[in-house]
Order: C-alpha cells, then sequence, then structure tokens
C-alpha cells in the first residue's frame, strides 16, 4: 500500500514560499527526530539550494527519539555545507533560545543590525513549526492541533528588532517515493487518516520496533515479541488490551490505533524509526529492486 496525500492548498503553498524565499536569508527547516529524512521535503531542499539560502536544520521532539540515533542525524547533517542541525524540544524554552543564535552565525552578514534578519519556517505538516512560531514570539500567533495541515496559509510577523519571522504551511511532495518512507509519515502523524490504513501503518510501526526495539515493545504490553511479525504485535496488543467487536473477534483498528498512540505520544519509549545506516541501507536496496508491490514494506524498506 503506497500512502500518498498532497492536499490542493499545498500546491499553492509551495508556490508562495518559492516567491517568498527569494528575500529570505534563512531556511528553518523543521524535521521530525524521529524519522529526520523521511520527513525531509526535496521540494524545500530543491527551492532553498536554487535560491542559495543556508539551511538550519530543526530535529523536534528530540524528546521522543532516541538519543544515541538523534546524535548520528546531527553529525550527519552538520558535516552538510550550508547547513547546520539542532537537536531539541519545542516546549522548552532552552531550546527555543538556541535557535536565532544558530540563524545568526548561518547568515553573519545580517549580524550588523543595518538589515532585519529574515527567516522562514518550513517542514511536512505536524512536526511543530507553529509550536515554534508561537514559541519564538513568546505569544500565539499561529494555530497549533495534533492533526496534519493545521495552518493553510502564510504570515510574517516581527521576532524583535531587525529580525522576521514567516511561517509556512505544512508541505508534502506530490510523490513520495519510497513506501517505507510514507508509513514512517503516517506513523508519525504527518499524513491526513484518509490517506492510511491504521491496521496496515501498525504493523509496519510494529515491525521496525521488532527489529530495533523488541524490549520497549514487551515490557509495554506485557509479552515476549520473540518469534512474532508485524501483523501477529496488532493482534497480541489487541488481546493484551481486551480490543473485542461484537461477536469476540478481535478489534484490529482500536488495537493498532493504541499501538501508534503510545508510538506517537512517547509511551512505548524513546524511538527512532530510521538511522542514517538503516536509512543508507534502505536506498541501497533500493536502487537494486524493481519497484514496490502494494505489499506493506518491512521495517528495512523493502516489500
Amino acid at each position: 500500500m503506497a500512502i500518498q496525500w498532497f492536499p490542493g492548498h499545498m500546491a499553492s503553498a509551495r508556490k508562495k514560499a518559492a516567491e517568498s524565499l527569494k528575500i529570505v536569508d534563512i531556511v528553518i527547516e523543521v524535521l521530525d527526530a524521529r524519522i529526520p529524512e523521511a520527513s525531509r521535503n526535496p521540494m524545500i531542499e530543491e527551492l532553498r539550494r536554487h535560491r542559495q539560502r543556508p539551511c538550519l536544520k530543526l530535529l523536534n521532539k528530540a524528546d521522543l527519539a532516541d538519543p544515541d540515533v538523534t546524535r548520528q542525524w546531527v553529525e550527519y547533517y552538520n558535516a552538510q555545507p550550508g547547513v547546520r542541525a539542532l537537536a531539541l524540544s519545542f516546549k522548552k524554552p532552552a531550546d527555543v533560545a538556541r535557535i536565532v543564535p544558530a540563524c545568526r552565525q548561518l547568515a553573519p552578514h545580517r549580524d550588523d543590525n543595518s538589515k532585519p534578519l529574515r527567516m522562514m519556517i518550513m517542514g511536512i505538516p505536524n512536526v511543530g513549526k507553529s509550536t515554534l512560531m508561537n514559541a519564538l514570539l513568546k505569544r500565539k500567533v499561529a494555530a497549533v492541533g495534533d492533526e496534519p495541515a493545521v495552518t493553510k496559509g502564510q504570515q510574517t510577523l516581527d521576532l524583535g528588532p531587525g529580525m522576521t519571522l514567516t511561517d509556512t504551511p505544512g508541505l508534502l511532495w506530490p510523490k513520495i517515493e519510497h513506501d517505507s518512507d510514507g508509513y514512517m509519515l503516517a506513523a508519525s502523524h504527518a499524513v491526513g487518516t484518509n490517506a492510511v490504513v491504521e491496521e496496515a501503518v501498525a504493523a509496519f510501526l510494529a515491525e521496525v520496533l521488532l527489529a530495533q526495539y523488541p524490549t520497549q515493545l514487551g515490557a509495554r504490553y506485557k509479552f515476549n515479541p520473540s518469534g512474532f511479525d508485524g501483523p501477529g504485535v496488532v493482534e497480541e496488543v489487541a488481546r493484551r488490551r481486551g480490543c473485542r467487536m461484537k461477536g469476540g473477534d478481535l478489534d484490529l483498528e482500536k488495537a493498532a490505533l493504541i499501538l501508534l498512540t503510545d508510538y506517537r505520544s512517547g509511551t512505548i519509549g524513546r524511538i527512532s524509526l530510521e538511522s542514517p545506516q538503516t536509512r543508507a541501507a534502505m536506498l541501497a536496496a533500493a536502487a537494486q529492486v524493481p519497484p514496490a508491490t502494494d505489499a506493506a514494506p518491512d521495517a528495512s524498506g523493502e516489500a
């Protein structure tokens, strides 16, 4: 099952962002620390490179991600020219306070107060862009919600003397190339629920947990995960949580939502669904095999 989600407002938002980049000094790209590359919009990279703008990559929700894996991602991005990466949580004021100084370091030509430092926040839906906007301005200026695509319009506000900040709607791209990226985005609640089947997404998530975090998975649901596959984990969660339909059959949809909610909230533990190593392995495998069928990919990204 390939997951694609590109509502109409995203196309117009992309055009507006491309226009605004002409007068922007810094692109602040917000990523989900649990899935940094899967949550990186290639259109944003294309737009900023076209305008030759430096990029501050913010790995938000780092408090939910595996800290060892997050350190690897920060090193990975910091090795790229014109890029700096910070791992943080927008809910922590001390973390947010690091952002503007990092932007100034990326744009030293704007550090003399003669011209304003113009920053633009970009990223996919539901990674925390509006939360960041509100935290930087220290007041509520952008709607926030635990649903993708809450923000649908662009706005620019003064951040302080000599600084402006532009907030943009969440942008996905028209075609998600790798099925595993679609599943990671869906598991992390970055695509609309109308574009996914929760049971399939939960089964994919379970495959990753079995491969990388079996101890946390077993501890959360009080069973030994050895010998299980992804769908089997969803069924076991249904049994352990008493998810039954009328007639006694397992309610797999309810169990899937329990597993997904526990991952998204960090209840299972600090989980990263990809690392630089697993990403490289997935890309290498994708380059050697034909396009995936409708079968759900496993934790490596292969169908």
